[in-house]
């Protein structure tokens, strides 16, 4: 694919310094690592394999606003093999099956490094995805053919798409979650001021 890999990998893997430990170690050790970097996860069973992460499009992307529900599947031989990656809700782009949700990515596919984590995949290889996609090498022919011909129609569509499938409540996420949090606040902010009222009072 014509994303800047070679750039972004070199970057990667000076950071990436630690020693290679067991798989199941290794799946753990990233696994917290996804978690700690504020993403929502969702584990499908009890083992580590297979999971949902929330992943929210770019900013500068026709993708701002969407938010995915991105299956991963890390197989036994994991970090040596790639995790498996597709999208739960639809998106529109050349590179993204919209029926299967399954992502066309060298990164993942073919080029995968040990050297990698989960939060390279989230942080890094899906946002240049959805900044640079790549109509040359399309799983989805008729959002490839667009971005070629028309790519303001081909924005209006991405968006389009994020309007109809990719919202909170697309994704099993509850509108209403943010605004009972918000109200929490302002409830303990009430109740603290009013102990604070009491305190002043003989």
């Amino acid at each position: 694919m014509g994303i800047r890999w070679e750039g972004i990998m070199e970057a990667i893997q000076k950071e990436q310094t630690k020693t290679m430990s067991s798989p199941s170690k290794r799946r753990e050790m990233d696994l917290m690592k996804l978690m700690m970097s504020d993403y929502k996860v969702e584990m499908i069973n009890d083992g580590m394999q297979e999971f949902y992460v929330h992943f929210h499009g770019p900013n500068e992307s026709p993708y701002h606003g969407g938010v995915w529900k991105v299956r991963v599947e890390l197989p036994d031989a994991y970090p040596y093999k790639s995790p498996s990656i597709g999208f739960v809700n639809k998106i529109y782009h050349p590179n993204v099956d919209e029926m299967s949700g399954s992502v066309c990515l060298d990164v993942i596919n073919q080029t995968w490094s040990p050297m990698f984590d989960l939060v390279n995949v989230f942080e890094v290889f899906l946002p240049q995805l959805l900044l640079y996609p790549n109509p040359s090498d399309p799983l989805n022919g008729e959002a490839a053919a667009l971005m070629m011909r028309d790519r303001p129609n081909y924005d209006q569509r991405v968006k389009e798409y994020c309007e109809k499938y990719a919202k909170p409540k697309d994704i099993g996420v509850a509108t209403e979650e943010k605004s009972s949090d918000e109200e929490l606040s302002e409830d303990e902010y009430d109740s603290s001021d009013e102990q604070v009222a009491g305190k002043a009072d003989p």
